[in-house]
């Protein structure tokens, strides 16, 4: 059979296994998504429809691939006679996306409208912080974002609100009495908004499929064959949500490496994973080993650091690729050496003819991308720090507030943000007075801007009914007289001003669809946007992120840097020890940073490193003694004398 061309035995197995429950246990680097789409085009070809195939895996960036490459060999596939765009196609999306399916489809049942806002992080951070100042708490003793991760991780592992208060039934300035009294009132503040956040997108669909069998039936009788990519870092929600799609059909592929299993710290549930023939006890496990991506030094080091856990599945990875270049390590004096030697490496990679979008630069902790910004600076080197994403940057965020307030006008945070941009003279007072009903009560003068503002977010409404996304996104631009204020201003201006105008290029592969679906679909993909999604555009710069921000990408070259004990494996300020299981998360994530890199591997750590603003004196991680010297190579920095010392 000419699709099973190019796949390996294991590969070939997966693919060809049509019926009841498998696990595919996949190393780095294994060809996973090629396995997946394989056994895609095959169920096609065995005569299941496409729209009874679901997907999901984790970020946009793994579903956005995952979907292209399953149209393609569908497309190309002549005895299929289907075109690349054919009118029924496999479900292709994240957890969140098929969440937002899933609620869109059933909003009424909740209460709300298809046109629901979804809150991303920052909305929600200002919510907790007004919802703490109406309650009278200090937002300095009681952090915002720790009360919002808490509340994440709760609804991760199934948790409303009133579970959650009956559970700890504390009250007063205790964390958890805070969290019980700021909690229901944040719930409040999204209804009222008819909002949701994204934890609710998988709380609230694993919700309807619970509570409702009608709706449960329906999506099982549409999902006859579901594959979940990244199975290992499935949380509580997520593990549900399959369960009961699975239960009538039992055909189930997951796909997953509990090698790679490196998000506890945000529900992921390794047991998932671990647990899953006592699920399905009938399930055909198949093991990928062979790895496309890395040489067989890369992958030496790798299986070695990786077998002191006892949490796994052994396995071992090997490959036909070339034996490869040794590991080299650098031992800075400081931090300011580390990062120099980093920087003026990468520098003789792209003079040797190497892409710079091909080499990575990974730390354990936020923290350190500032000295190693101010390195490449210093030698002149194109760098992109993953994390600021296109999305974030506030003059987008506003006009996607006037699209929200417009198709959803109970949006007061959308409201709130934009109703003084461009300043028409609205003040605070105003604003509160129009939240309370007081409109009609407001000055002539201050009456008729308010007015104004309010029959703009009309014609916005009425543009969206009957006009392309990306027309709407230059009406806005236009009608609000963003366009014209920011043409006149300074050159940071005029930059705001282009990166608007890209949101409507990016708004025109939207333009296709339906009129309120392309609408939705944008407003979708601006809310579910990630860190990775900031690499899209794909500049010809070298990437600085951190090992977890890397998780499913691959580069040649990887500087894998601040390998010391406390830093990498970290140890959090004020914690004395890690747990074996612990450690266990942090030698995975040693793991998948060495199994990013495709040619070269460096390791580097600083004997002296400034944290918190006091140095300190630092051991090499205890990882280096996992790997056999007969690995390792030195580098030496012939610029030390220049440098070092120049802040003594």
């Amino acid at each position: 059979m000419k699709h099973l061309e190019g796949l390996n035995e294991q590969q070939k197995q997966a693919v060809l296994q049509k019926d009841g429950p498998i696990l595919i246990i996949a190393g780095a680097g294994a060809g996973k998504t090629k396995t997946i789409t394989h056994r895609i085009l095959h169920l096609i070809k065995e005569g299941v429809a496409p729209e009874n195939i679901l997907a999901i895996t984790f970020t946009n960036k793994a579903a956005k691939e995952m979907r292209e490459r399953v149209e393609k060999v569908i497309g190309e596939d002549k005895s299929l006679n289907m075109p690349v765009y054919f009118r029924n196609k496999p479900f292709v999306s994240t957890f969140h996306s098929l969440g937002v399916h899933i609620l869109k489809e059933n909003s009424k049942l909740l209460g709300l409208t298809r046109n629901f806002s979804i809150m991303d992080r920052a909305d929600s951070l200002k919510l907790i912080k007004d919802c703490l100042k109406k309650l009278d708490i200090d937002s300095k003793q009681f952090e915002p974002g720790k009360i919002l991760n808490i509340i994440s991780r709760e609804k991760g592992d199934q948790k409303t609100c009133q579970e959650y208060k009956s559970e700890k039934d504390q009250k007063g300035y205790s964390l958890q009495g805070v969290v019980s009294s700021v909690w229901p009132l944040y719930e409040q503040k999204l209804a009222e908004e008819k909002a949701l956040d994204f934890d609710d997108l998988l709380l609230k669909s694993f919700q309807l499929l619970k509570n409702h069998k009608e709706v449960l039936e329906k999506y099982q009788n549409i999902w006859k064959y579901i594959h979940i990519d990244e199975y290992q870092d499935t949380n509580k929600v997520q593990y549900g949500t399959v369960k009961l799609l699975v239960e009538k059909n039992r055909n189930i592929c997951v796909v997953g490496d509990i090698d790679q299993s490196i998000y506890s710290w945000r529900g992921a549930d390794i047991q998932n994973i671990l647990s899953f023939e006592e699920d399905y006890p009938e399930a055909k496990v198949i093991l990928l080993e062979q790895n496309y991506r890395s040489t067989q030094t890369i992958l030496a080091v790798a299986n070695a650091v990786i077998k002191k856990n006892k949490l796994r599945r052994e396995k071992n990875l090997f490959t036909k690729n070339a034996e490869g270049d040794k590991i080299s390590f650098f031992k800075g004096i400081n931090e300011m050496e580390e990062s120099r030697f980093i920087a003026r490496k990468a520098k003789e990679i792209i003079e040797k003819g190497g892409s710079p979008r091909e080499i990575a630069v990974l730390y354990r902790a936020n923290f350190q991308s500032r000295i190693l910004e101010e390195a490449f600076l210093t030698e002149s080197v194109p760098y992109q720090v993953l994390g600021t994403k296109f999305f974030d940057r506030k003059e987008v965020k506003d006009i996607l507030s006037f699209l929200r307030a417009g198709v959803n006008p109970e949006s007061l945070s959308d409201i709130k943000r934009i109703i003084n941009v461009p300043a028409r003279g609205i003040g605070k007072v105003t604003i509160l007075k129009i939240f309370e009903g007081g409109r009609d009560k407001l000055p002539l003068g201050v009456k008729e801007k308010v007015n104004s503002f309010f029959n703009l977010l009309e014609r916005i409404k009425k543009e969206a009914e009957k006009e392309k996304p990306s027309d709407i996104i230059k009406f806005i631009i236009r009608e609000t007289g963003l366009e014209l204020e920011l043409q006149k201003g300074t050159e940071d201006d005029k930059e705001r001003l282009e990166n608007m105008r890209e949101l409507a290029t990016l708004a025109v592969k939207y333009d296709h669809l339906p009129r309120p679906e392309g609408i939705e679909k944008l407003l979708e993909e601006a809310a579910l946007a990630t860190d990775q999604d900031s690499l899209e555009k794909n500049e010809n710069a070298v990437k600085l992120m951190t090992v977890h921000a890397a998780k499913g990408l691959e580069f040649d070259y990887v500087f894998i840097t601040g390998l010391e004990e406390d830093l990498f494996p970290h140890q959090p300020v004020g914690k004395d020890e890690k747990t074996p299981e612990e450690m266990e998360e942090e030698r995975r994530l040693f793991y998948v940073a060495l199994t990013r890199a495709r040619i070269k591997l460096f390791l580097t750590y600083a004997e002296m490193r400034t944290i918190y603003g006091s140095q300190q004196m630092n051991f090499p991680s205890q990882f280096f003694a996992d790997i056999d010297n007969d690995f390792l190579e030195e580098e030496h920095f012939e610029y030390r004398e220049k440098i070092i010392y120049l802040e003594w």
